[in-house]
């Protein structure tokens, strides 16, 4: 199987590779997420995706809504190797990722998933992300340990609003300022696009319009370049 290696992990992959020089949004949650929290994924989705590489999980609930909403402009982090389609019942929207999007896993060949494999894919889904987004959580739950990755990759991680005594691992990022609530989809994805493009670039669309000059913006340490993107 083909591998690639990225920042200090070996992945092996199908599908698109040219996916991941582009600008890339992780969105993880819930499995047993509410209807609201569901179809909020998939429109929020919809829309980043037409400027940035959704990054998820594959699993129920949250991953497969924020899967199906970017498709195929999506990448897949597998808890197993990629011969092993977990979890069965998304197998239909897996394969359809194989094909037209991107899928990754750490493992070669015939590994199946264990609880801890959820927990590293999770550290490569935030790792090669430049933003996440949770839209739903418990205080005890994968996502949560998520978060502590996104903090660890001192990653910028946004919420949904919630009623009162639901996602509570959410709500509580809100209450203490460790996350920012998207309160209006549109205004969202409008900022969120025009803030980071100024932020972000493709190191070849950099170079059409800074030329060489680029270059000498790192040095001076003005930009960082890496992964073929430039981060101002």
């Amino acid at each position: 199987m083909n591998s690639i290696v990225i920042d200090e992990f070996k992945l092996f992959y199908k599908g698109n590779l040219t996916l991941l020089n582009r600008p890339k949004v992780a969105i993880i949650g819930s499995r047993k997420a509410t209807k609201y929290s569901k179809d909020t994924t998939y429109l929020l989705a919809k829309k980043l995706s037409s400027k940035f590489v959704i990054i998820s999980g594959g699993a129920l609930g949250i991953d497969t809504q924020a899967h199906k909403g970017a498709f195929p402009n999506t990448i897949f982090i597998s808890p197993s190797s990629l011969d092993i389609i977990y979890p069965k019942s998304n197998e239909n929207l897996i394969k359809s990722i194989y094909k037209e999007g991107l899928a990754l896993s750490e493992y070669e060949k015939n590994f199946k998933p264990y609880k801890w494999t959820f927990l590293q894919r999770n550290r490569i889904i935030v790792k090669l992300a430049d933003f996440v987004i949770i839209p739903e959580a418990e205080l005890k739950s994968g996502s949560m340990r998520s978060f502590e990755w996104a903090k660890k990759y001192n990653k910028k991680v946004y919420v949904l609003p919630h009623r009162l005594n639901e996602s509570l691992g959410t709500q509580y990022l809100a209450k203490t300022n460790q996350a920012e609530i998207i309160w209006d989809i549109d205004e969202f994805v409008n900022n969120f696009g025009i803030s980071n493009e100024a932020k972000i670039m493709l190191l070849s669309e950099a170079l059409k319009k800074y030329g060489d000059k680029i270059y000498e913006m790192e040095l001076e340490g003005k930009v960082e370049i890496k992964n073929g993107k430039v981060y101002f």
